[in-house]
């Protein structure tokens, strides 16, 4: 028995959804979302709860279970709140700044980086060596993210580049005589 998927999904105020088929579509103050379930889970909703149930007892109904209760958790939560992920630079002379949809990155390079956001993202930079990115949908929030902590990953002798908020990295000592 999935654990996970086991829980019902509550529907906040202001969030409504929608089914169609294998459909599910969650709208908010945030935006919507759509997300269509595989035919190993049926979803139901009833007095604003989203319900989702393995159809067979077979490794997959119980796999996808448990992956689409999350999927349509974090699209709920998506909706109302938005997920936000937060980066900080380090090193000397390494700053971001944004002009626009676009986000200049000045880690050390013989060149600035342009980073185009991408539709339904928000990213802001609050001082120049920290870097807010924000959306409702939590797998693009996280791969941009990604790809912006990409051009200039830390490293483990100094310490230098781009950072998720209070994530450690483990200091290598240099080489000795």
């Amino acid at each position: 028995m999935s654990r996970i998927g086991k829980q019902p999904v509550t529907l906040p105020d202001g969030v409504s959804a929608s089914m169609s088929g294998q459909t599910i579509e969650v709208k908010g103050p945030k935006g919507s979302q759509s997300f269509t379930a595989t035919d190993d889970v049926t979803l139901t909703i009833e007095d604003n709860v989203i319900t989702v149930t393995p159809r067979g007892k077979s490794k997959r109904a119980r796999q996808q279970w448990g992956m689409s209760r999350t999927v349509v958790a974090n699209m709920v939560h998506g909706v109302s709140n938005s997920f936000k992920k937060e980066l900080e630079i380090q090193g000397v002379g390494y700053r971001a700044q944004l002009q626009g949809r676009t986000l200049r990155l000045n880690l050390g390079m013989s060149h600035d980086v342009d980073f185009e956001v991408p539709e339904g993202i928000t990213v802001t930079v609050p001082k120049p060596t920290e870097i807010v990115v924000e959306g409702d949908d939590i797998q693009q929030v996280g791969q941009v993210a990604a790809n912006i902590r990409r051009w200039r990953a830390p490293e483990p002798y100094k310490g230098k580049g781009i950072r998720y908020k209070g994530e450690y990295i483990f200091q290598k000592e240099g080489k000795k005589k």
